[in-house]
Parts: C-alpha cells; sequence; structure tokens
C-alpha cells in the first residue's frame, strides 16, 4: 500500500470514529465547540478546581470549549447563589492561542504565540498584576508524527505553562496541564512534584484511548511570586 493510499485509510478511519464519537454528539447537542470541554469538565469534577470569581487564564485556548466550560460554570454558580450574594462576582477569564477564536461573552481573548518573548510580555501586561488562581493550558504542538520529536515540542510548552503559573499564580493556585507520554514525561511529572504541594494524574473518559495525552495538576506552588 503507497503511502498516500495508506493516508486516505487512516484519514476516513479517523473520520468515522469522530463522527460516532459520543463526545462529539454531546458536544454538538450542548452547544460546546468541541469534545475537550468534557476533558476539562470530569477533571473539575473530580478536583474542584473551578469557582465563582476566579481569575482564570486559558492557554491555547481555541476554538475555545474550555472558556465556554469556565464561563457556563461561572454563570450557573451565580445564578444559583445570587439570591444571597447578590455582588457575587461571575469571575474573568483571560485567553490565549496562536490560532483565532470565536468571541465569547467575559472571556478576553488575546492573539499570539505563547512561545514567543514579546507575546509573553503582552499577555503578562493584561494579567494588570492581578494574581491567578487557574492556569489552564490545553496547548499541543502541530503534530509531526515522530513521537521523539512530538514529546519534545510538548515537554517545551509544559514547561512555559508551569514557568507561566509560578510567577502569577496565587498561593492556592492550580495549574491544569496536557502533556504526553514519551521522553521527557518523567521529568515534567518530577517538575510538578517539587513546585506544587499537590501532584496529580489525570487521564479523563473523554481523551481517547488511542491517544497518548494525560493531565497534569499541580494544586499550591510552592514558590508563587513575591510580586
Amino acid at each position: 500500500m503507497n503511502t498516500r493510499r495508506r493516508s486516505k485509510k487512516i484519514n476516513r478511519a479517523w473520520l468515522h470514529d469522530h463522527i460516532n464519537d459520543p463526545y462529539v454528539k454531546r458536544a454538538q447537542a450542548e452547544g460546546y465547540r468541541s469534545r475537550a470541554a468534557y476533558k476539562l469538565k470530569e477533571i473539575d469534577e473530580a478536583l474542584h478546581l473551578l469557582q465563582p470569581g476566579q481569575f482564570v487564564v486559558d492557554l491555547g485556548s481555541a476554538p475555545g470549549a474550555w472558556s465556554q466550560y469556565v464561563r457556563r460554570k461561572f454563570t450557573s454558580k451565580r445564578t444559583a447563589l445570587q439570591a444571597e450574594s447578590p455582588d457575587l462576582p461571575s469571575g474573568r477569564i483571560l485567553a490565549l492561542d496562536m490560532l483565532p477564536m470565536e468571541a465569547i461573552n467575559g472571556v478576553r481573548f488575546h492573539l499570539g504565540d505563547f512561545r514567543e518573548e514579546a507575546v509573553m510580555k503582552e499577555f503578562q501586561e493584561l494579567l494588570e498584576g492581578q494574581k491567578v488562581d487557574v492556569v489552564l493550558s490545553d496547548m499541543a504542538p502541530n503534530l509531526s508524527g515522530i513521537p521523539e520529536a512530538d514529546a519534545a515540542r510538548m515537554s517545551d510548552l509544559v514547561e512555559l505553562a508551569l514557568e507561566f503559573s509560578l510567577a502569577h499564580l496565587g498561593a492556592r493556585g492550580a495549574l491544569l496541564c496536557k502533556a504526553f507520554h514519551g521522553s521527557g514525561y518523567s521529568q515534567l511529572a518530577q517538575r510538578f512534584k517539587t513546585s506544587f504541594g499537590v501532584f496529580k494524574v489525570i487521564k479523563p473518559k473523554a481523551s481517547r484511548d488511542k491517544s497518548a495525552e494525560t493531565y497534569l495538576v499541580g494544586l499550591g506552588p510552592k514558590r508563587p511570586s513575591s510580586s
């Protein structure tokens, strides 16, 4: 079988799995932009990461399913508690991606590549000196199909998310970050263990079995920024 024919076969198999994926169907029915919303939902329900009034940063946000979930979580909680606490803040959500993202009410989006120093500086200025409660990172590199290279690129993104989080999270802050099993994974896990009071690894059910992705969670940075 030549390369082109094999590629078409793989694409057809992926399309078949995608169309019949229950999370894809659920996302379409509930108005989420991707099935990724249910990964965050499962992790949040297990660890209770998100609460009304928080400042949440969403890295690698496009197409916006995670920001959608956070916004809905804040809105639904606000509605439930409004009678008792009329002044309850609904929270602040700041999102970033190198790809355009359609606007979401209540979410401030910044377009740019997180790996670029100028973009990082611009994004940090948008924090306005405020401590962040939760950093969400679903960032992933463009995959080359070469496991070692893809794992190395992914590790670089995780390191950037970790450095950003340690600089800007409050003392009780949390980082949820996608990672790939493979070269460098054990080193990343160790970095989380030494950087946070609590470290957890979660593979949500909504994450496809064939996927090498897993999610690293750090709670309570040991060295939050003093600024």
